[in-house]
């Protein structure tokens, strides 16, 4: 068995957009990746626009208002940022 490459052509960001409480990867493959905005501590205090202006790279994304970003890969990986944290749930 081989091990999965992660950067690969196909798995370029064609697209991102944030949306619901979660960020949206599509994908040159045509895949759309997905993971909860809470999971990327950075981005919390930034507005729709903030969180929408994302340039894309070839192994991820960068948000430019707060200068980070985060890997494909480690969307794949469920890879969470340091001090991520759960939001709390209502009862």
């Amino acid at each position: 068995m081989t091990s999965l490459v992660f950067e690969t052509d196909d798995m370029r960001p064609v697209r991102a957009w944030c949306a619901d409480g979660e960020v949206h990867v599509a994908l040159a493959d045509g895949r759309v990746i997905s993971t909860p905005l809470w999971w990327y501590p950075f981005v919390s205090g930034l507005d729709d626009k903030q969180l929408n202006d994302i340039e894309l790279m070839y192994e991820g994304i960068w948000w430019t208002a707060v200068d980070e970003g985060i890997s494909v890969k480690s969307m794949f990986l469920g890879i969470k940022a340091p001090g991520a944290k759960a939001p709390d749930r209502a009862a």
